[in-house]
């Protein structure tokens, strides 16, 4: 094994991709290597290229949708071992010690490490992980399917499963993109009634293939009428980040119906509270989750077949690969192959 790696780093907020030589990372005490065979490209990725997350060191090495191999292990890790298939996702590790963790939820831990923002991150060959932050990989999925569940997919899948939507529910996924078309086809294996809502109406046929069971053409017809004329949802998994998305289907709500938001505006977004108040409807976010959280979804993916869209790409092809994840060109999630 050579003593260096390829990376690809940020210098400093705004600044360029480089692809540079630096020493392969060593894994602290509590830390495990991982060589990455995979690293999805999510537009999280921006606030370190950008700089628009708080507390970001640099230069930093981005990348939290990282599928790989155990390579060696800290002297105080009993999980993992070498040749175990890994994934780590947005949520990085946590304190243990601080009360949302006394209490069991790590995904609020107040001292959170988050993956390629706090530590360096998947643009590389090789990256040094804490090791409760690491979900095992199923033999069924291949690296470049799993990484991008290791944020769309705990996202979408999450989201659904916390919510209070029970098999045979009426559900609706607003957008087919990076996250919806995973969120519909969590939504069918789940035994939902799913609902896809998009305004590319080229995007129909692909939507059924998803295992939508009904099509609404939001650029033709109401999406909040079309929801109150199949019985009121249950939940509308919100995917994309557009606050008139948003204001547009609340009205689709049935009784104890539930918007949960997971693709973030850019802009605030008003709500109908009359109408949430006669529902007794909520708006809610969700965000991710833990280690535990990113296995669950990777088992329950390899049972049910659910499989990312993907568009891969080599290490010195960066620029391409995150541009057109930018640019909302990528069908529908971006993989680098270091």
């Amino acid at each position: 094994m050579s003593d260096t790696m390829r990376a690809v780093v940020v210098s400093e907020p705004g600044g360029s991709f480089e692809l540079v030589e630096r020493p392969v990372p060593d894994p602290g005490p509590e830390e495990v290597r991982v060589v990455v065979d995979a690293c999805g490209i999510c537009y999280s990725d921006s606030y370190v290229k950008e700089g628009s997350f708080p507390g970001i060191d640099y230069p930093r090495v981005p990348g939290h949708e990282i599928a790989g191999r155990v390579d060696s292990v800290g002297e105080n890790v009993t999980a993992w071992e070498e040749g175990d298939r890994v994934g780590a996702g947005w949520h990085g590790g946590h304190c243990f010690t601080c009360d949302p963790c006394r209490r069991g939820d790590f995904q609020q831990c107040e001292n959170g490490e988050i993956t390629g923002l706090t530590f360096d991150g998947g643009y590389a060959e090789y990256a040094a992980v804490p090791a409760e932050a690491l979900a095992r990989i199923p033999d069924e999925l291949d690296s470049v399917d799993a990484a991008p569940l290791l944020c769309a997919g705990i996202t979408t899948f999450n989201a659904l499963r916390n919510s209070g939507a029970r098999p045979g529910d009426l559900v609706a996924v607003q957008g087919i993109g990076g996250l919806g078309h995973l969120g519909i086809q969590y939504a069918h294996a789940a035994g939902f009634e799913t609902v896809a809502l998009s305004r590319s109406p080229d995007k129909r046929d692909l939507a059924f293939e998803l295992g939508a069971d009904h099509f609404v053409d939001a650029s033709e017809e109401d999406p909040a009428a079309a929801l109150q004329g199949l019985g009121g949802a249950r939940v509308i998994l919100g995917t994309a980040p557009s606050a008139a998305a948003v204001e547009s289907v609340v009205g689709g709500l049935g009784t104890d119906g539930e918007l949960v938001v997971v693709g973030v505006p850019h802009e605030p977004a008003g709500v109908d509270v009359q109408h949430l108040v006669m529902t007794r409807g909520a708006v809610s976010g969700w965000a991710s989750g833990h280690a535990r959280d990113s296995q669950d979804t990777l088992e329950f993916s390899a049972l049910r077949d659910v499989t990312p869209e993907i568009e891969t790409y080599p290490l010195d092809a960066v620029d391409t690969a995150y541009d057109r994840m930018m640019a909302n060109e990528a069908r529908f999630r971006v993989v680098l192959e270091p």
